[in-house]
C-alpha cells in the first residue's frame, strides 16, 4: 500500500517526521525490489525509526470490514419477498397448504442463497459454507429440544390448575401413543421445515448481527424480523386463533417469538450450531400446536391464553428471555460463526 493511499485510510494524524520516515522505508523497499540488491532488505530491518514508522501508520488506518447491514437487508428482503407469493397463494385459498408452508419456510433459505450470490465475501458466489452445520456439543441439542417442552408445559400446567381448560382423560396407554406420535412426527417432519428457515434466522442472520449489535439487539432484531414475517398469514385469519381481537394476536405473538429468540440466539452463538435452532424451532412447535393441545379439552378461552397467541406463553417467553439476558456473559468471548 503506498504512502498516500495510507494517507487517505486515515493516517494524517501521524506526526510529520514519522511520516517521513515511513516514506523513506517505503521508496528503499521499492528500490530494493527493482534492483534486487540484497543490502536493501536489511536496511529497513535494522533502521527501528523506519519499522517504527510503518507500524504506527498502519495500526492508526485499520482495514475495515464489509458492513453487515447491506447483507442483512438484501437477506430480509428477499425472504419476505419469497414468502409473500407462499402466503399470499395460502390467504386467498383460506387455509395453509403443506406446499405453502414448506415454500414459505423455506424462504429464509433462498434469502441465503441470493445473498450469498450477492455478497460472497471471498467465498464462491452461492456458498453456504460458514453458517454452523456443525453439530456441536450434544447438550446443547438436548437443551434446544427440551427448552419449549418447559415453557409450553408451563403455561399449560397454569390451564389446568386454573380450569381454563382440563386435561384429557383418556386412557393412560392412548395418551402416550398419541405422545409418542406426535413427538416424532413432529421431530423428523418438523425438523425439516424448520431447517429452512433456520438456515436464515440462525445460520445467517445471527451471525452476522451479533459481532456488530451485541448479545440483546441481535435476540431483538432476529424476534422483531421473525415476528413480523409472520403477520400476513396472522392478518389473512389463516394463522393462529380467531376468537380473539387481531391486535391482541400481534401483540402476544410478538412478544412471544421475541422472548423466545434470546434462548435460539444465545444457543446458537454458545455451540456455534445452527442445529440447535432446528431442534428447538421443531419442538417449539410440536409442543405448542400438537401435543399440549390434544391433551387439553378447550374451556371456551383458551385463545386468550396459550399458544403462540395467549398472554400465558408471552409471559413465559418473557421469562426464558429474561433467563438466558442473564447468562449474557458466557458469549463475551465467543466468536463463532
Amino acid at each position: 500500500m503506498s504512502g498516500a493511499a495510507l494517507l487517505r485510510c486515515g493516517a494524517s494524524a501521524v506526526d510529520a517526521p514519522l511520516l517521513s520516515a515511513y516514506h523513506r522505508a517505503e521508496r528503499t523497499v521499492t528500490l530494493g525490489q527493482a534492483s534486487a540488491r540484497p543490502s536493501a532488505p536489511s536496511t529497513l530491518r535494522t533502521d527501528p525509526l523506519s519499522r517504527d514508522a510503518v507500524v504506527a501508520v498502519e495500526a492508526r488506518s485499520p482495514m475495515k470490514p464489509p458492513s453487515v447491514w447491506p447483507r442483512v437487508a438484501t437477506f430480509v428482503a428477499v425472504t419476505y419477498g419469497i414468502s409473500a407469493v407462499f402466503m399470499s397463494m395460502c390467504i386467498s385459498i383460506g387455509h395453509i397448504t403443506a406446499l405453502g408452508a414448506l415454500g414459505g419456510m423455506w424462504s429464509p433459505f433462498v434469502g441465503v442463497l441470493v445473498t450469498r450470490i450477492v455478497f460472497p465475501d471471498g467465498r464462491r458466489r452461492g456458498s453456504l459454507a460458514g453458517l454452523g452445520w456443525g453439530w456441536g456439543r450434544t447438550r446443547y441439542q438436548l437443551a434446544s429440544y427440551a427448552i419449549p417442552i418447559l415453557y409450553v408445559g408451563a403455561t399449560y400446567t397454569v390451564v389446568w390448575l386454573a380450569r381454563l381448560g382440563s386435561l384429557t382423560d383418556q386412557a393412560p396407554g392412548l395418551v402416550a401413543k398419541f405422545v409418542l406420535t406426535s413427538t416424532v412426527q413432529g421431530l423428523l417432519l418438523g425438523s425439516l421445515f424448520a431447517l429452512g428457515e433456520e438456515v436464515g434466522w440462525q445460520g445467517f442472520l445471527v451471525p452476522q448481527l451479533f459481532p456488530v449489535t451485541g448479545f440483546t439487539r441481535t435476540a431483538l432484531l432476529r424476534g422483531i424480523i421473525w415476528s413480523v414475517w409472520h403477520f400476513p398469514l396472522i392478518l389473512g385469519g389463516i394463522y393462529g386463533t380467531t376468537e380473539t381481537p387481531v391486535w391482541y394476536r400481534l401483540v402476544c405473538f410478538t412478544v412471544t417469538m421475541t422472548g423466545i429468540s434470546f434462548a435460539f440466539t444465545w444457543l446458537r452463538i454458545r455451540s456455534g450450531s445452527l442445529w440447535t435452532g432446528v431442534l428447538m424451532h421443531s419442538a417449539h412447535n410440536t409442543f405448542i400446536q400438537g401435543v399440549f393441545p390434544g391433551l387439553t379439552h378447550d374451556a371456551g378461552t383458551m385463545g386468550w391464553y396459550v399458544d403462540e397467541f395467549g398472554v400465558l406463553t408471552a409471559i413465559a417467553a418473557v421469562v426464558v428471555a429474561l433467563l438466558f439476558w442473564r447468562k449474557r456473559a458466557l458469549l463475551a468471548a465467543e466468536t463463532r460463526g
